[in-house]
């Protein structure tokens, strides 16, 4: 992989522009992909960030292909070579292109409200998208950009196909790619995480980005170099992972190994209990695990076998359903951050059997452990441990997982804490129905942001 996720691609991309910061130019991402890499770019380089809103326009039963695209502005281009192989019809462009264009008029109005576009007219544009395939959003949003005047446009994006490259050179002044592998297939292979970015998330970052650009344009009035941004007192610090490793520690004879994450300025620290069969490299994991390192929250996702120990588990299965087992080797990995990150509050993230044992070691470290989530969790398994845990805990099952959402009322019956269930529509076990790990995300992330952050720990100890 080139990139670990769009905000490291933004900052090797950032990297690449930074010959741009004299012309103080503006940054217009596409989104929604291409706003957290602009968002990097524009912090990079202390410029303004908007967003320039394209809809493709998917080939009637393959939308995954491109026949062309419309933007914000009322611009589109279409591609001819496509249409014509093709065989598609001029209304079908048109009933394909009035659904995008409401898809369109509805992200404008969500990511910027009230608030008019960045005027451009005589200034340098970095156009950004996540990468560069066949370019048709890319075309479409240069003819809309053209008529708003400004002086000169440079496309930008991590990664970018070689000969799309050459065919955009006429439209735009520049074209800044980090990689143009000779074989691009499909951008999402070239990110080790290349998960959906909502639009809560655009939205997120463009107030960040408006509320930074206010803020450096005031003490440029006054004559004064601002400081370095601090976390935010009201909601999530910058999402900039700056220190990521591999760690491991001998428990029990075994060796376990895990991957530690910790953003600049972060609040609390999530360890991950997988169960069931699964790992740190389970890609709903680190799904979640990026989204809470978006929201000032480090992680460590640790496997909790051995290799060894792995190896006969998937044969037998018995492991993963040794809780006190699982339960004490969880206690150790919290005891291990304690004094690795000894300032940070600790959160459980539980999943299928792995919920069991966050619930169970939890109630040995009532101190330390401030907050659990479960995914699709087998709270039921921590059996004696449920009346005993005093950490919030937020339960979160598929409405469509009839058998693990018993269970979990069940539990929820027997614990006298803090306890909300929040059932995900026709989810079923894993989350793979679409949308559904998205919503598991942000549900996890605003729980652990709550009770793990300074202030809550600060109200906690007031009021013991």
């Amino acid at each position: 992989m080139l990139f670990r996720n769009r905000i490291d691609a933004g900052k090797q991309l950032a990297a690449k522009l930074e010959h741009l910061r004299r012309e103080r130019p503006v940054v217009l991402a596409l989104p929604r992909g291409g706003v957290p890499i602009g968002y990097e770019i524009a912090r990079a380089l202390g410029a303004p960030l908007d967003v320039l809103v394209a809809r493709k326009l998917g080939a009637p039963g393959h939308p995954e292909l491109g026949i062309g695209a419309v933007a914000d502005g009322g611009a589109s281009f279409l591609d001819a070579r496509i249409i014509n192989t093709l065989g598609v019809t001029q209304e079908e462009i048109s009933r394909i292109a009035a659904a995008e264009l409401v898809e369109l008029a509805r992200r404008v109005a969500a990511y910027r409200g009230d608030r008019p576009p960045l005027d451009v007219t005589g200034r340098t544009v970095i156009l950004v998208d996540d990468g560069l395939a066949t370019g048709v959003t890319a075309r479409a949003a240069i003819r809309s950009l053209r008529t708003r005047h400004p002086a000169c446009v440079v496309f930008a994006a991590p990664v970018c196909a070689p000969q799309t490259v050459l065919a955009l050179e006429s439209d735009f002044d520049d074209v800044v790619c980090t990689a143009e592998p000779a074989d691009l297939y499909a951008v999402g292979i070239w990110y080790d995480d290349f998960s959906q970015t909502t639009d809560d998330q655009v939205i997120t970052l463009l107030r960040r980005a408006w509320r930074e650009e206010d803020e450096r344009r005031q003490h440029e009035a006054s004559g004064v170099r601002p400081d370095p941004a601090p976390p935010s007192k009201s909601g999530p610090p910058p999402p900039h992972a700056s220190r990521e490793g591999t760690i491991s520690f001998e428990v029990e004879g075994a060796t376990l190994e895990g991957t530690l994450s910790v953003p600049d300025h972060a609040i609390g620290v999530v360890l991950f209990a997988h169960g069931s069969g699964s790992s740190r490299h389970s890609p709903r994991n680190r799904y979640v695990a990026a989204e809470l390192q978006r929201a000032g929250l480090a992680t460590l996702l640790v496997d909790l076998l051995s290799e060894e120990e792995e190896a006969i588990d998937s044969r037998t299965r018995h492991l993963r359903f040794d809780i006190g087992m699982l339960a004490r080797r969880l206690v150790h990995a919290t005891d291990w951050l304690s004094k690795a990150l000894p300032d940070l509050a600790v959160g459980y993230f539980g999943a299928s059997t792995g919920a069991g044992a966050a619930i169970v070691a939890a109630s040995q470290r009532p101190d330390r452990v401030r907050a659990i989530v479960s995914r699709g969790g087998r709270p039921d398994l921590a059996g004696s441990a449920l009346s005993l845990v005093r950490a919030p805990t937020l339960l979160l099952v598929g409405g469509a997982d009839v058998e693990v959402l018993e269970l979990n009322r069940q539990a929820m019956a027997r614990m006298n804490g803090n306890v909300k269930l929040e059932i995900i529509p026709n989810a079923t076990h894993l989350f793979e129905e679409p949308g559904a790990l998205t919503r598991v995300a942000h549900f996890a992330s605003s729980w652990l942001f709550q009770y793990l952050t300074p202030a809550e720990r600060t109200a906690r100890t007031e009021s013991a």
